[in-house]
Formats: C-alpha cells, structure tokens, sequence
C-alpha cells in the first residue's frame, strides 16, 4: 500500500488555518482521498490534555524550556498514535501547525535555539517530515487584528495570544526564513485574500506539487 501524504498548514495567529484545513480537507476527500485532519498541540486525547496546559493563562510563569519540552511530549504523542498510523494506511493528513511552529514560536518568539528545537524533533520525529507545508501570511497588523475579533466572538483568549507585537513580528520572520530555506517543501499564500480566493490558491498549490 502506497503511504499517504503529510500537509501541514502554519502561520500565525489570525491567519485563517481554522477556516483553510477543513475546506482543504474536504477538497482532498472530494478527489477520493482517505483524510485526517488534526492539529498541534493537540491531535490525541493525551495531546489535547497537554495542548490545554500549554495555552491556560495561569499565575505560574511557564519558562520558555518548558513550553518547549511541553510541545514536543504532545507532538510524540501525537505522531506515533493518529499521524504515523494514518500515514502507513495510506490516508493523507493534514495537520494545523507541526514543528516549523515551534521553531517560529519557541524559537523566534521565545528565543529557544535552533541547535536544541532539531535535537529534540530529531528524538520524536525520526526521519517525518511534511510532504508539503502550506504558509498562511499576513502582515501581524491584519492578523492579530483578525485574532482579536475571533478572541471577543468566543469569549476567550489563550497564553499566546496575551503576547506583543514584538513577539508575533518575530514569529512571522522566522516562519518566512524558513521558507526561504525550504522552497521545495513551502508554499507561502497570501492570507490577505477571501478565504475562498485563498482556498482556490491553497487546492492549486497541494494539486501541482502533491500527485
């Protein structure tokens, strides 16, 4: 059995992933794909548990390490239990943020170093690595503009979300290095557009690279 393939949807806050991965999904099972959509942190029971302890606001600081460690116990859980297995059946996954979200975040954000981020995702990962990585910008003006809307619509924020500027200026940078790096692998859509225009942009893109 052929494996299946692995996209991932990154970006930062504000972008749209919520609303891109389900429209993606549902364009894949339309061509007769087998489809798993998840996300990180979270994707299993175990992982969601520990996705809630990585974004409740708490008196606790939470030291940049352990965020860091905190990610990437939620990742193992997540690949060797959903990812992994749905690959090896032949089912194509589609993951909202994996670990190029961590080296944005962690790395960029919380200033973690790359050398200790590819040690660890070297220890979890193995040899996994997205087929394609989708890269939803947008300046963090209009994101985090978007987020704030979303935040007073469900009436809630997360530990992220309480950050500056400063912080999502250095994710968004990171992410866009990282696709400089990694052309092969990134596609970076313009998250500026309609959801449906970028949705058009997102099925054109994973139908020319992915076969």
């Amino acid at each position: 059995m052929q494996s299946g393939k692995f996209i991932t949807v990154e970006g930062g806050e504000g972008v749209g992933k919520s609303t891109q991965v389900p429209l993606l999904s549902q364009h894949l099972r339309a061509s007769g794909r087998g489809v798993v959509t998840t996300r990180e942190p979270g994707g299993t029971p175990r992982a969601e548990r520990i996705r809630e302890l990585l974004l409740q606001v708490s008196e606790e600081p939470m030291p940049p390490i352990c965020e860091l460690l905190l990610m990437f116990a939620a990742r193992a859980s997540h690949i060797e239990n959903l990812i992994r297995p749905a690959l090896q059946r032949g089912e194509w996954v589609v993951c909202d943020r994996f670990t190029d979200a961590t080296y944005a975040y962690q790395g960029g954000g919380r200033g973690m170093t790359e050398q200790h981020i590819a040690l660890l995702e070297r220890m979890v990962q193995a040899t996994l690595r997205p087929d394609l990585t989708l890269l939803l910008d947008a300046p963090e003006s209009v994101a985090l503009m978007r987020a704030q809307q979303r935040d007073r619509a469900r009436g809630r924020t997360d530990r992220f979300e309480h950050e500056r500027l400063d912080f999502f200026q250095r994710v968004r940078q990171t992410y866009l290095e990282r696709a400089q790096r990694e052309p092969q692998r990134f596609v970076i859509i313009d998250a500026t557009a309609e959801p449906q225009a970028v949705a058009q942009v997102i099925r054109e893109a994973v139908d020319s690279r992915l076969q």
